[in-house]
C-alpha cells in the first residue's frame, strides 16, 4: 500500500511550513467556529512522549478576562523592555503582542500531573513541555493552511496568571495563543522586517557526528547576530 501524499498534498505541507508566520497584526474580524475547532483537533494530534497529551486549552471568551490578560502583558513587556538596557526604546517600538483584535485567545497550558518516570522522562522531564510545543505547532501549521493567523505570545507571568485562570496546582501556563483572520502575512519573520535581527541558515545549525571543532555553543562562526 503507498502512504505517500501526492504531489500536490506534498507541496501543501511544506508550504503550511515554509509561510507559517508569528502573527501580531489581526483583522478585527470573528474566526468561524468550525476553523477554531478544526484547529483545536489538529493541535490534539500533536506527538506527545509516552501519549502524555500534557497540554491543556483554556479558551479566553469574557472581555474582562481578557482586557486583565492584557494588563498582564504590558506589565511584562515593560519589565522585558527595560532589561534590554540600550534597546529598550527599539523594543517597545515593536508590536510584540497581538491581543486587542485577534477573534480568539487561547491560553495553553501544562499539566504536570503524570508519572514522572514514563518513559523519555527519566533523564529529560522537559519532554512533557516539548510535546506541549508540537501542539502549538500543529495548530500553527494547521491555521496557516486555512489563511488563518496566529500568534505566540510568552510576555507574562506563569504563576500571575495561573492565578488569575483559578489552575490548579500542577499546572502551569506556558503560551498566549492569539487567532484570527488577518489581512495579509508577512513577507519574512517580523522581527526581520523590522530589523530587530535576522533568522540564521540552517548550514550554520549543523554538524555531522560531533559538535563543530572551535565553535562554542551560540557562537555564529559567520558573525550573524
Amino acid at each position: 500500500m503507498n502512504d505517500a501524499f501526492s504531489e500536490q498534498e506534498k507541496a501543501g505541507v511544506y508550504r503550511a511550513i515554509r509561510e507559517r508566520r508569528d502573527m501580531r497584526h489581526f483583522a478585527d474580524k470573528p474566526l468561524d467556529p468550525a476553523i477554531l475547532q478544526r484547529l483545536l483537533e489538529a493541535a490534539h494530534q500533536a506527538p506527545s512522549v509516552g501519549l502524555m497529551q500534557p497540554w491543556r486549552f483554556i479558551r479566553i471568551t469574557c472581555p474582562e478576562l481578557r482586557a486583565e490578560i492584557r494588563t498582564l502583558v504590558e506589565a511584562e513587556r515593560r519589565a522585558t523592555a527595560a532589561a534590554l538596557n540600550e534597546r529598550e526604546a527599539e523594543f517597545l517600538q515593536l508590536k510584540v503582542e497581538g491581543l486587542d483584535r485577534c477573534a480568539e485567545l487561547l491560553v495553553v497550558a501544562l499539566m504536570d500531573q503524570r508519572e514522572r518516570h514514563v518513559f523519555g522522562r527519566r533523564t529529560l522531564p522537559e519532554m512533557d513541555l516539548a510535546s506541549v510545543a508540537c501542539a502549538i505547532q500543529n495548530l500553527a501549521l494547521a491555521a496557516r493552511a486555512e489563511g488563518i493567523g496566529v500568534g505566540w505570545v510568552s510576555l507574562f507571568d506563569p504563576a500571575a496568571m495561573g492565578s488569575l485562570l483559578n489552575m490548579p496546582a500542577g499546572s502551569k501556563a506556558v503560551a498566549i495563543l492569539c487567532i484570527g483572520p488577518v489581512e495579509k502575512f508577512y513577507d519574512k519573520p517580523m522581527l526581520e522586517e523590522q530589523g530587530w535581527t535576522r533568522a540564521r541558515p540552517l548550514s550554520q545549525l549543523m554538524a555531522e557526528n560531533r559538535w563543530p571543532d572551535n565553535t562554542p555553543p551560540g557562537t555564529d562562526p559567520d558573525g550573524a547576530s
